[in-house]
């Protein structure tokens, strides 16, 4: 890992929670082409996030496939014999989405809406360039990754569902998922559904309640009032970050990973900026999205250039409407659903007024 949690600690349940989402933490390793898991928890099932089901392997797990090429962004696409997608891997990033068993995601708490998708968003050891699928490594790991069940990047991010999720604890005795809460309880503001209601500031060590040592040798120590808590970015970071393996660092500038702030993330997060921030103009042009990419939004009234939420796409609910994940103030943590504001990319809802820029990790 590149990241390294500075010491260990534990805390009692905050609460008790219901719900049936498994995960696993996969990352990358140095040098070479392959597949390894590594968990910070010391769960392996299979499960799938919010109320979802699968349907069992995929059909189209076996038999020949065929590379293509597309551009804009420049990536490789794998297709079936019949011609269906089996897989998506973009130049410069590390996300890949793979066709697998369908799943349903839903948050009846917040929203009407479901998600019902075959997309299982994956992390590569490294970001894939042109003529990678021609290894043996690759090979091997591909045949592995179409019939892979093990959580994904989804299943992850649904461990901490505002709406609940069961704690999980690694074997040091740190909960390391279960129900997120966005940050601590705003005096200053009395309704519930304003932006402020909940405090920001809150990262991923706040979250797990440990301190973090960054790669440039940066400490930190994590605020007792904001254990179990994570804001829009440090929700990200402890999804990518610290349970998938993608590195972090400390600030807001340039560097290996990912920064601390939505804005710096569009800006210099690592990747490739599927669509870029043009001002205060709404992003309107989906089509160039995937399932997993990061989606950024200025919702400050005052500043519409200005990046300050960020979350994940999770592709078409079944209105036919583009919907993403994040942990926002009014679900007082990851959300799915609409409490002020549909969590919507299209339309003149608020964050779709608001959406300006998207990012494949």
């Amino acid at each position: 890992m590149h990241s390294q949690p500075a010491g260990r600690g534990s805390r009692p349940t905050r609460r008790a929670v219901l719900g049936t989402i498994a995960g696993v933490a996969a990352a990358g390793v140095v040098g070479g082409y392959a597949w390894d898991h590594r968990q910070h928890g010391s769960d392996n099932d299979a499960g799938t996030a919010a109320d979802g089901a699968d349907s069992g392997p995929s059909s189209q797990a076996t038999g020949a496939h065929t590379f293509e090429r597309l551009s804009a962004p420049a990536r490789t696409v794998v297709r079936a014999a019949d011609g269906g997608t089996l897989a998506t891997f973009t130049d410069g990033a590390r996300t890949a989405v793979l066709t697998g068993p369908t799943r349903h995601f839903s948050e009846p708490r917040t929203t009407e809406a479901k998600v019902t998708t075959d997309a299982w968003v994956r992390v590569l050891p490294h970001e894939w360039q042109r003529g990678m699928e021609k290894s043996a490594s690759f090979k091997r790991w591909f045949r592995k990754a179409l019939a892979d069940t093990s959580p994904d990047v989804f299943a992850v991010a649904f461990q901490y569902s505002s709406a609940g999720a069961p704690d999980k604890h690694n074997t040091a005795g740190v909960r390391y998922a279960g129900t997120a809460h966005f940050g601590p309880r705003n005096a200053a503001v009395n309704n519930p559904l304003d932006f402020a209601f909940h405090d920001e500031q809150s990262d991923f060590y706040d979250y797990l309640g440990i301190p973090w040592t960054f790669p440039d040798g940066t400490r930190v120590e994590p605020e007792k009032a904001r254990y179990g808590d994570a804001d829009c970015s440090g929700f990200q970071r402890l999804v990518w970050g610290y349970r998938m393996g993608i590195p972090l660092h400390s600030t807001n500038t340039k560097g290996a990973g990912l920064p601390r702030r939505a804005y710096a993330i569009a800006a210099d997060g690592p990747g490739r900026l599927v669509i870029p921030h043009t001002g205060t103009k709404q992003a309107t042009d989906l089509s160039v999205l995937q399932p997993g990419d990061l989606v950024f939004f200025a919702i400050i009234k005052d500043r519409p250039d200005f990046i300050d939420h960020c979350g994940m796409y999770m592709g078409l609910d079944d209105q036919g409407r583009h919907r993403f994940y994040s942990s926002r103030s009014a679900a007082n943590g990851p959300t799915m659903g609409d409490m002020s504001g549909h969590a919507l990319l299209d339309g003149t809802d608020f964050y779709a007024r608001g959406f300006r820029a998207a990012r494949r990790l």
